[in-house]
């Protein structure tokens, strides 16, 4: 039996029209549809009426269970020569764990292709009104996840990131901004954090640095969550834009 084919497709931060196009037409031909959580269902519909749909959805504490399961399936429907669509929230290469199944397929013989996303770290500050670069106030990006604080230079992203976007970091929030604080950043650098980036569920708080988690928990904040730290975040005044989820208060920047 001839060896199906894999593609590793970035689905974009929420809104279904930000799959790229090449994406859709993956997802259009495959036989087997392996999507994560944060997908969007709407794309499922692209799919063909009788493709196969896996639900990989990681919870806390489960995430190397399911990932396990995800490898067996990738090589198995390839093997049975299946065209297969790993379908991931964002961009799959930004941690969306592309380079492991990437490795295993490799290693198995299963072709595939890594197919870019719209990646959340900078579309979901857009959404909000939030350029992560500027020339006026932002040279720098950096791209963290706040799963591993403790693996961090906090120095050197405190004193030589314009810019900061944490992925995955509304339940160590507070943590985060306390040690960006303790190794230089300003207390009252401006700070913003999205949650349900680019849907119709899209909320912003945004605060100076040191005030951020508590003003957070105050709107109810919670995961999945995008957080940006930097001058860049008082032009939310000016460009915001999306209309956001009327559930909450979108709190707004302001000089302490």
């Amino acid at each position: 039996m001839t060896v199906g084919k894999v593609y590793l497709v970035g689905a974009g931060p929420g809104d279904e029209k930000l799959i790229t196009v090449y994406g859709r037409e993956c997802l259009e031909r495959a036989d087997v549809v392996i999507y994560d959580r944060l997908v969007n269902r709407k794309l499922l519909r692209y799919a063909k009426p009788d493709a196969e749909l896996l639900y990989c959805g990681k919870e806390p504490g489960r995430h190397d269970t399911v990932q396990q399961q995800i490898h067996e399936w990738l090589v198995e429907h390839a093997r049975r020569g299946k065209t297969v669509v790993r379908l991931k929230g964002g961009d799959p290469c930004v941690f969306g764990r592309a380079g492991e199944e990437a490795e295993v397929l490799a290693k198995a013989g299963i072709p595939f292709e890594i197919v870019p996303g719209v990646t959340s770290g900078i579309a979901v500050p857009a959404y909000a009104g939030i350029p992560v670069t500027h020339r006026d106030y932002a040279a720098s990006l950096a791209i963290v996840t706040g799963h591993r604080s403790e693996r961090m230079d906090w120095k050197a992203l405190a004193e030589g990131c314009d810019t900061i976007v944490v992925y995955m970091g509304a339940a160590n929030l507070s943590d985060i901004c306390r040690r960006l604080v303790a190794a230089g950043k300003p207390y009252d650098t401006p700070a913003a954090i999205i949650e349900w980036g680019t849907t119709e569920r899209q909320r912003t708080v945004a605060a100076p640095l040191a005030a951020l988690p508590a003003e957070a928990e105050k709107a109810g904040i919670s995961h999945p969550a995008m957080i940006v730290i930097g001058d860049v975040v008082r032009l939310r005044e000016v460009l915001q834009w999306f209309p956001e989820h009327q559930g909450g208060e979108s709190v707004v920047y302001t000089e302490s």
